[in-house]
Formats: C-alpha cells, structure tokens, sequence
C-alpha cells in the first residue's frame, strides 16, 4: 500500500516536470498570452512540489513506522519461539526423567531375582528310649523346618550377588531361627572357572542333594547325621569341563564352623569333589574334607584333624532316580579329645514315576558312628513314601519314617546298649517359586 502511494508521488512529479519543459518553447512563439500561461504555470509547479514534498514526507513516515511494526513483528515471533522452545524443554525433562526411571527400574527388574523354598510337615511322631521310655518329642505337630528366601542380582555377564536367609522352626524343641545361609559375590569367568566369595554351597550335600531330589522328606546322610556342612564361610570354586559337561569340580576353602557361625579360626579348612557323568543321567563323584572343623583357635589348640571321605553313584532321568552315597570319617567328632575314633556309613535311594504327577521313593542308611570307642554306636534309618505334584513349585508327600539309634551307656548300671527309636507318618511338603 505505501509502495503504490510512493509511486503515484513520483509520477506525480515526472509529468510536472514535463510539463514545464514543454511550456519553455511555447513562451518563444506567442508573447502576451503565452507569458500568462507560462506563470500560471509555475506557479502550480511551485504547488506541485509543495505537495510532493509533503507526500514524501508522509511516506517516509510510512515507511519508517512500517519498518518499526516490521522489526516489532519479528521481535515477537522470536519471543514467541523461544518461549514455545522453553514450553517444549519443560514438557520433556518430566519425560526424560520418567524415562530413565522405568529403564533403571526395567533393568533391575530384569537383573534380580527372588526365590523361596519352604520345607514343612504335619506328622505324629511316637518316640521311644529303651531306658526311659516316651521321650517329649512325641506327639501330633506342624513343624516348617525350613524356609529359604533368596535374592540374586546379576551386575553383567560377569559379576553377580546373591543372599539367602533361612527360617527354621521345630515345634518338637521351640527352635526359631532367621539366619543368613548364603551371602557371596560370584565372578563367572566361564563355565568351567566360578569363584564365589562369602558363605555359598560346600562342594558335597548340595551336589547330593540335587541327585536324592527328596530333600524336604528328609536331609542326605552327611547332612542329617552332621558329617558335613550344607554352606560355609570362605572361598569358593566350582565348574564345568569338558564336552557335554563330562566333568564337574568343586573346592571350597572355609571357616569350618559352618554358615551359622562365621566365626575366625586359626586355620582353614578344605572341601573339595569331581564328578564324571560318562553319559546322560549317570554321575560318579569322589569327594574329600579335611581340617579343624572351626574349633582350632589361638588359644586353644587340636588334637586332631577331622577327615572325610565321599563316594556317589546315581542314575536320575524322568521315570526313575536310583542311587547310593558312602562316606568314612577319622575324628569327625575328636578334634579337641585326645582319642582318636572313626565313623562310616552309607545310603540307598530311589523313586519311580508312577504317573505325571505321582511318584513312589524309598530310602535306607546305615552307620557306624564310633568304630573305635564305641562299637555299639550306629544309626539305621529308613523311609517310603507316595509323593504327588499338586502343581508347578508345591508338592506334598505321605511319608512313613523310621529311626534307631544306638549307643553303649555306663548308667544305669550295669553298662548296657541303649536305643532310641522313632517312628514318625505325616505329609511332607515343599513349596518352591
């Protein structure tokens, strides 16, 4: 619109000036008359020019307060982005920052892991000593004798932590606990080199355990007649070689008191066994156990070095599991007595699947438990039972259980054999996820 006014302006102008220059010749060929005109003439030129002047004065004015609007436009349109820019910032950082929290809360969703296991039974146990008769563990009771809670968080492929705490009840003594089981820091290398540092898996009742599959009906024999400890405090290797995982070792160097006391020896003590599965479902193992059991201190010192022995055969597949575990043991229970002893002793296993989700076992051991200074001293225990899958991770069991226990005794005189024998029927549980 100002560009069209300016341009009438100077048109304007041009055809004055025009104007005037033809007006100069016509002044030469008429006199009076053409005199007249030609002032006439200027004088509207003089106006003209006033006029024009005017006008340019008004479209510079025009343009000046155009270019300001134009200025104050573009000054605004940045404001405007900068505030939709600032606006658009704002928006996203709640985002962002939510997004980092569901990927950091994603990842440790992913890397951790929470496990449970829980053992329990509801049974009457009718219990007997030669000398005494009925002893207090009689009766009808639920015991959950254990109770395993585990977390295990992955850092990467490497580097892993893992803590177990476990719950142990006995209705027949009044014995609560909560302790920590396992608590290590593992570093898998490959599969044949795992270190584990902290309280983890021994090298044998676990391994056994695995291979027995009924370790809710009852413990294996090392464990249930404490030969051995499950987990203890230390360093700890184990892995697979070979092709098809032919070969499996484990070493454990501990504390030798066992996960429920952590407490400093003077020495160690060393756990250690290989395994050979010549072919699918078939396990050899040789195991052995050396030390102080914990017991050496500083202050007091041992007289003897407790030893063990380990050998197991297995054949486990989906229908059946069969199997056998011996042991034999020099001052197990004599590191701080001058007398030295030994002990052996050995159990048989096995179960078949009747159906998917019934399965018949049966189980027998027997041992020597003071060859030396007591030659009456043995254990026999036994036991059958029908177990059934109610689902994935529960399973309960009808159980019968046998045990006699025998021992030489001074008193009442005269020094004679006195047995314990307990029977015990109940249902047996497990509750694994």
């Amino acid at each position: 619109m100002h560009s069209k006014t300016l341009a009438l302006a100077i048109a304007a102008g041009l055809g004055l000036t025009s104007f005037a220059a033809s007006a100069a010749p016509a002044q030469k060929t008429t006199h009076h008359k053409a005199v007249a005109k030609a002032t006439v003439s200027a004088d509207e030129v003089a106006q003209l020019k006033t006029q024009l002047a005017v006008l340019q004065e008004k479209v510079d004015a025009l343009q000046a307060q155009s270019t300001a609007q134009n200025e104050a436009q573009s000054q605004t349109a940045q404001a405007v982005q900068q505030v939709q820019a600032k606006q658009e910032t704002i928006a996203a950082a709640p985002s962002d920052a939510l997004s980092k929290r569901v990927d950091a809360l994603d990842k440790l969703v992913n890397d951790t892991k929470v496990s449970g296991k829980m053992f329990f039974d509801f049974s009457n146990i009718d219990q007997k000593n030669s000398d005494t008769g009925k002893t207090a563990a009689n009766g009808v009771g639920l015991d959950v004798k254990r109770f395993y809670l585990g977390i295990d968080h992955k850092f990467n492929d490497v580097w892993s932590a893992n803590l177990t705490t476990d719950f142990n009840y006995v209705s027949s003594d009044g014995e609560t606990n909560l302790f920590v089981k396992k608590a290590y820091v593992q570093g898998k290398f490959d599969k044949a080199a795992i270190f584990r540092v902290g309280s983890a898996d021994m090298p044998w009742i676990p391994f056994v355990e695995n291979l027995y599959g009924f370790r809710y009906v009852e413990n294996t024999l090392t464990d249930r007649l404490k030969y051995g400890n499950s987990a203890d405090w230390g360093l700890h290797a184990l892995g697979d070689v070979g092709a098809n995982n032919m070969f499996n070792y484990a070493v454990s160097v501990v504390n030798g008191a066992g996960y429920k006391n952590p407490n400093r020896s003077k020495g160690v003590d060393v756990e250690a066994r290989v395994g050979f599965v010549p072919f699918d479902g078939l396990t050899v193992a040789l195991g052995g156990y050396s030390g102080h059991r914990g017991q050496e201190t500083q202050t007091a010192g041992a007289d003897h070095t407790a030893q063990r022995g380990d050998f197991l055969i297995a054949y486990v597949n989906k229908q059946f599991r069969v199997g056998g575990e011996y042991f034999t043991a020099k001052n197990w229970n004599n590191v701080l007595t001058p007398q030295a002893d030994k002990a052996d002793g050995w159990s048989v296993w096995g179960s078949v699947a009747l159906t998917d989700d019934l399965a018949l076992f049966a189980r027998y051991d027997e041992a020597k438990l003071s060859k030396d200074l007591d030659h009456n001293a043995k254990d026999t225990y036994y036991n059958v039972g029908l177990q059934y899958q109610v689902t994935k991770g529960f399973k309960l069991a009808g159980v019968w259980k046998h045990e006699k226990g025998d021992k030489s005794v001074l008193t009442p005189l005269p020094p004679h054999v006195q047995n314990v024998k307990t029977n015990e029927i109940g249902v047996f549980g497990e509750v694994a996820f």
